[in-house]
């Protein structure tokens, strides 16, 4: 047999609870309805069973006043000259006197018990009802109490009255009070069942139970309507707010009535129109910028191509050229290199903006990737006297990626890292774990302030306008990587250190379509090469 899965209910019902605003607005109502049903039915139970108590116990104490005048009256009409056996038919005829008395109210049994202590001996001997068991009923403290009165008054002990071995015990009352036969001191006992006022207590708190569960069964039907007029509009806007964020944005709410919701329904209508409104003006805008950028770039093809055409006919023979005109030769062949590059970038971007860009992976040694990048930037960065290391504890292994955007942002960082590293060592981190391969381009010049990581990514931004560059960026080349790494699901982080440098490090899945949870890098990479020294301010 299969076990409760009981951890499932568990989350299922907290999952519930939860989400349902009127799940809780309904359970909570009830619940604290039920204390204060609980608390005022306890009260009233309590009050009615007190007042049922002292109502009984003052008539029977009344009754038992009655029957201790009627007994102490045949006694006191006895003649003085009787004799022992003449006062003990004396003393039944006072019992059932006694008697006939208490069980107008409910009296039971009684005995008639003499105070011990006294001495003679001429007085009746002691009278009780047969099976009484004077014992258990009639305590010891009750009997000190009423032997040591000197005032005719009664005194009372509750008690519980044996029936048979089939029914439970009756509540009952044991009144006591003083007789004088002949001058020797007597104690009078009536035992009364009290069921009836127990009863009266058990239907009055039946009745009270009753009518709080109806009491509470009300409440929790009137919040359910209550909550439900309330939460139905409130659910219905935030599933209209759903949709609206899904993009259909044509989507309103159904106003009804002039009441609070009907206006908050028109107000939130409003601002979905007026939200339409504009991100159908922004789209549109975005649309013709993005087409703007993409026609200017390819109708400068043309022309460009003609200009590359004869500037490099003009660089080829700048030998001949004055050496002014072949300083401009040169001049105009590395502009119409950097323009090309201008172009090429901007397309890109504007493919980016349209979301028109494909991916074409293939298994790929990151490893070899890495080393291939490096040594297409190793004349670069000899001239600028760096040292490019390649670092790669985890190994060769392959990965589902693009190489060509791979090599790209590689390119970039690398290059990044030479213009600034100040003719220090630049380390290339690769590593993976079973999840992720990460790459970490480290430098050790001249770093960025916290102003500049914030803008490091942003469109045609320079941490430092003025600075010379030698790869001659355009710009966009962050820009460019960082959505090369948001396309294979991956992230491009970068951190500095004020004068000691900086650190890009580029995490993507091994796997395509994979979740990324962590890198296995840090950022930066932990290293102990003692050469890597930071120049001093």
């Amino acid at each position: 047999m299969r076990d409760f899965d009981w951890r499932g209910w568990v989350r299922r019902g907290a999952a519930v609870w939860r989400s349902s605003l009127q799940l809780r607005t309904v359970a909570i109502t009830v619940l604290l309805s039920s204390v204060a049903v609980m608390v005022i039915a306890g009260y009233m139970s309590l009050s009615v069973g007190a007042n049922l108590f002292d109502a009984s116990r003052d008539q029977l104490t009344r009754t038992s006043v009655n029957a201790t005048l009627a007994g102490q009256q045949v006694f006191d009409a006895a003649d003085e000259g009787l004799g022992l056996e003449d006062l003990d038919v004396m003393m039944g005829e006072a019992a059932k006197v006694i008697e006939s008395v208490a069980s107008s109210t409910g009296g039971t049994s009684y005995a008639i018990l003499r105070t011990p202590g006294q001495e003679g001996s001429r007085v009746p001997s002691d009278v009780q009802t047969q099976g009484l068991g004077s014992e258990s009923l009639i305590s010891q403290e009750l009997r000190d109490v009423v032997a040591a009165s000197t005032e005719q008054r009664t005194y009372w002990q509750s008690v519980a009255l044996r029936q048979d071995a089939d029914t439970a015990d009756h509540p009952g009352l044991v009144v006591g009070s003083t007789l004088d036969i002949r001058g020797a001191q007597y104690e009078l006992y009536l035992v009364y069942d009290i069921q009836d006022t127990q009863d009266t207590l058990v239907l009055v708190q039946q009745t009270l139970g009753l009518g709080g569960f109806a009491l509470l069964a009300l409440i929790g039907v009137v919040t359910f309507v209550v909550v439900r007029l309330v939460v139905g509009p409130v659910r219905l806007a935030a599933e209209t707010s759903q949709r609206l964020a899904a993009g259909e944005l044509e989507v309103r709410i159904p106003v009804q009535g002039d009441d609070v919701i009907a206006t908050l329904a028109r107000s939130f209508n409003g601002m979905a129109t007026s939200m339409q409104q504009q991100i159908t003006r922004l789209a549109a805008l975005s649309q013709v910028q993005q087409r703007f950028v993409s026609d200017v770039s390819h109708e400068l093809r043309t022309p460009l191509t003609t200009i590359r055409l004869a500037g490099d006919v003009l660089y080829d023979q700048r030998d001949t050229f004055p050496p002014a005109t072949a300083r401009t030769a040169e001049l105009l062949h590395t502009q119409v290199e950097r323009f090309e590059l201008l172009l090429a970038d901007l397309l890109e971007m504007s493919r980016y903006d349209a979301g028109a860009v494909d991916m074409e992976t293939e298994p790929t040694n990151l490893v070899r990737l890495v080393e291939d990048a490096i040594e297409s930037l190793a004349s670069l960065a000899e001239s600028k006297g760096s040292e490019l290391r390649l670092v790669a504890p985890g190994g060769h292994f392959e990965a589902d990626v693009d190489p060509r955007r791979i090599r790209r942002i590689l390119q970039n960082l690398v290059s990044n890292a030479i213009d600034h590293g100040d003719g220090l060592p630049i380390v290339v981190w690769i590593d993976s774990d079973q999840d992720a391969v990460a790459i970490a381009v480290r430098d050790y010049g001249v770093g960025m302030s916290q102003a500049a990581l914030e803008r490091v990514f942003d469109r045609f931004w320079r941490a430092d306008p003025s600075r010379q560059r030698t790869t001659g960026g355009t710009g966009l080349g962050l820009a460019i990587a960082l959505e090369d790494a948001a396309l294979h699901g991956g992230w491009l982080e970068v951190w500095s250190d004020g004068d000691n440098g900086s650190c890009f490090r580029l995490t993507i899945p091994r796997e395509r379509g994979a979740d990324l949870r962590s890198s296995p890098l840090e950022l930066p990479p932990n290293d102990d090469i003692p050469s890597l020294e930071a120049p001093h301010a």
